[in-house]
This record gives structure tokens, C-alpha cells and sequence, in this order.
């Protein structure tokens, strides 16, 4: 008898997800406000529940009886997963670090509590007096829990403060936001699976983005071109924040700044997988290790499988803004066709019309 599973999110994020699953041959149970999404019509079972509506999704995983549930990419999903999860009894992590994971101000606390280099910050609200606070310019401005670069600002004098935090407070689910000391250099995530407790690094991906004023990403490279000294230190500052945090199960999807001077500063930690392709497929590509496969077989109470299913490689993530953008995917399609591993995702009505993540025109994949 086959095992069911359930997935938080039916976008085109989750298809991977989904996708897997069938592979593995457990039966998907889809939780996700009906939108017309592809993951409705790909799992097994769909049912038109918002993810934000955890007992709701609890009463029918307790009448479904599933053996584990999951997600990737999404933070705001990781709440539901992990409230279930414990309800239930089953692989997850605590609410407490799911909490932490998921708002930047209790975040930057915890990484102060215990000794986790990161940028200093202060939560800002409606009532806040913002021209009574004491700012060293300059700064970054954004929600205290969304992601995809919603809401992000970087101010470099008090110019437009009172409209950057309100826009990022109208993006903030809690209508908060955060305003932080601005970390010089090079970013870079950090991908990890842990279970039980034991983190396991699987890649360093670097991160291309629009730059200042909003940083929306526009490509990742996996694997990064760092030394492995580098990556040494990485590895020691990364695990010890997921303590931190209390992240013992899952993925995990660390960003980080590293200056000129090889100063690391944690700038935010999702546990979950990363998005825009990072955990899905530059993972796989680049390592050849099945990070999908990893994140359903811990929340289902089983260690993850390190076995290579292809041949590692190095691969970039290209995401499409702009009429040029379109011009040049054409033409690699056109010229190097055998270059492009996958079109993710592509809305060329878009042109012109990015704001942040969500709303970019296409994502292809590509070998370097």
C-alpha cells in the first residue's frame, strides 16, 4: 500500500516536489488556495485550502493519515508544515525554530544571543518615531517576514525613510519592518540538508541581483568560486547557526555576505530549500546529489540518501527581465541549444513589469 504525503503549495515551486514524490510512490495530498496552479492538476489528490489555514490541513492529514508532509521554497509554508508536523508526530522542526526561521527580528536575535556574526538591526513598526532613531547610513529596509525581495530598500541618508518602511511594513504579513546596517560584500547562499540534528553542507551558491535600491536576484551560479578555505569557514559559522536556531530537520538555505576582508555576516536563514531554482536543480547539477529526493525522505522520518544520480557540473540559474534578457535566451536556444538544461519558467507578458521574485519573466537553466 502505497504512503501518503503531503505537500504545502501547489505553484510552479512545488512541481519538483510533487513530481519526486510520484517518483518515489507515495500519493500526493496538495494543500493550496485554488488559483489555477500546475501543482492541482499534478498531484494525486488536490484540496482548495489556503496554506495559511494549518487546522484546517491538520483535520484532513489526520483523516488522510499521511507519513510525512513537506515543502520547498516557501517560508510562509514551513508554519503549516511544521505545526502539522508536530501535531502529528511526525520529522519536523519545532515551532519555536520555525518561528525564528521565519522573522527576521526574532532572527537577528537569536544570532545576537549566540555569538552569530550578522548585521545590527531594530524592528520598526506604525507607532515607531522614526525621526527620534540614531541610524548609521547606510542601511537596508525590509519586512520582517516575507521573502523573494519583497519590500527591500536600501537607503544610503534618511532620504525616503518614511516611505521604504512603510512600503516594506504594507509587504510585512505583521505589518513590521526591519532596518539594518548595510553588510558590504559578495553574496552568497548556503544550502544544507539536516536531520536529526546533523547538518550536512551540500553547496555554495553565489548570487547575481539587480544591486541597490530593491536587489531582486537575477542568476545563481552553483557551484560558487570560493577556496576551499573559504568554504572551511563556512561550513563552521553555517551549522552553529541552525543550532542557533534549532533547525535539526530539512532543508535549510542560508544567506551570507563575505567582504574583501573574508568577513562572514549571516544576513537571513530559511529552513527550508532554497528558491528560484537553487534547491530543485542547481543542487542536483552542480553536486549531482538529489536534494529533492533528501527533503522528502527526512519528513518522512528517514536519513537522507547521498548517492550521485548525474554527473556534477557547473551550472547558472538566468532569470529574464528585459527585452535584451529575451534576445540573448533566444539566441542561446537558437545557437547553443545543448547548453540549456531546463526553461523553468516563462511569462514573456512580463517584460518590463518585474517588481520583485515573483512576478520576473522567465528562468532557464544552463550548463557553463
Amino acid at each position: 500500500m502505497k504512503s501518503n504525503l503531503a505537500i504545502i503549495g501547489a505553484s510552479y515551486l512545488q512541481l519538483p516536489l510533487i513530481k519526486k514524490a510520484k517518483d518515489m510512490g507515495y500519493v500526493t495530498h496538495v494543500f493550496a488556495w485554488a488559483a489555477g496552479d500546475v501543482g492541482e492538476t499534478e498531484a494525486d489528490y488536490f484540496y482548495p485550502i489556503s496554506i495559511i489555514e494549518r487546522d484546517a490541513i491538520l483535520e484532513k492529514c489526520r483523516e488522510i493519515g499521511i507519513c510525512g508532509i513537506c515543502s520547498i521554497a516557501s517560508d510562509l509554508a514551513m508554519l503549516t508544515v511544521n505545526y502539522v508536523a508536530n501535531a502529528l508526530g511526525l520529522t519536523g522542526n519545532s515551532m519555536e525554530a520555525t518561528r525564528k526561521s521565519t522573522n527576521k527580528h526574532l532572527m537577528r536575535q537569536t544570532f545576537e544571543a549566540n555569538g552569530d556574526p550578522s548585521p545590527r538591526s531594530l524592528e520598526v513598526d506604525a507607532d515607531t518615531n522614526l525621526s527620534a532613531l540614531r541610524l548609521n547610513y547606510p542601511i537596508i529596509v525590509k519586512p520582517t517576514d516575507r521573502s523573494g525581495s519583497r519590500g527591500i530598500f536600501k537607503l544610503d541618508s534618511p532620504f525616503g525613510l518614511e516611505e521604504a518602511v512603510q512600503a516594506a511594513m504594507t509587504e510585512s504579513f505583521e505589518k513590521k519592518a526591519l532596518i539594518e546596517e548595510f553588510a558590504d560584500g559578495q553574496e552568497y547562499s548556503i544550502e544544507y540538508i539536516s536531520y536529526k540534528g546533523q547538518h550536512h553542507f551540500l553547496a555554495a551558491t553565489l548570487k547575481f541581483t539587480t544591486g541597490a535600491p530593491h536587489f531582486i536576484e537575477t542568476g545563481h551560479r552553483e557551484p560558487a568560486p570560493l577556496s576551499e578555505q573559504t568554504l572551511q569557514r563556512i561550513q563552521a559559522v553555517v551549522p552553529h547557526a541552525l543550532d542557533s536556531l534549532g533547525l535539526e530537520n530539512g532543508a535549510s538555505h542560508t544567506e551570507l555576505k563575505i567582504d574583501d576582508c573574508g568577513h562572514i555576516r549571516l544576513i537571513e536563514i530559511g529552513g527550508r530549500m532554497g528558491g528560484d531554482c537553487i534547491g530543485s536543480d542547481l543542487v542536483r547539477y552542480s553536486t549531482g546529489y538529489d536534494f529533492v529526493r533528501m527533503v522528502i525522505e527526512v519528513a518522512c522520518g528517514y536519513a537522507p540518501t547521498f548517492e550521485q544520480v548525474e554527473r556534477p557540473r557547473t551550472v547558472e540559474s538566468r532569470f529574464i527581465f528585459t527585452q535584451d534578457d529575451l534576445n540573448a535566451f533566444e539566441m542561446l536556444r537558437r545557437e547553443h541549444p545543448d547548453k540549456i538544461l531546463k526553461v523553468v519558467d516563462y511569462h514573456p507578458e512580463n517584460i518590463g513589469h518585474t517588481t520583485d521574485s515573483s512576478n520576473r519573466a522567465g528562468c532557464y537553466i544552463v550548463e557553463i
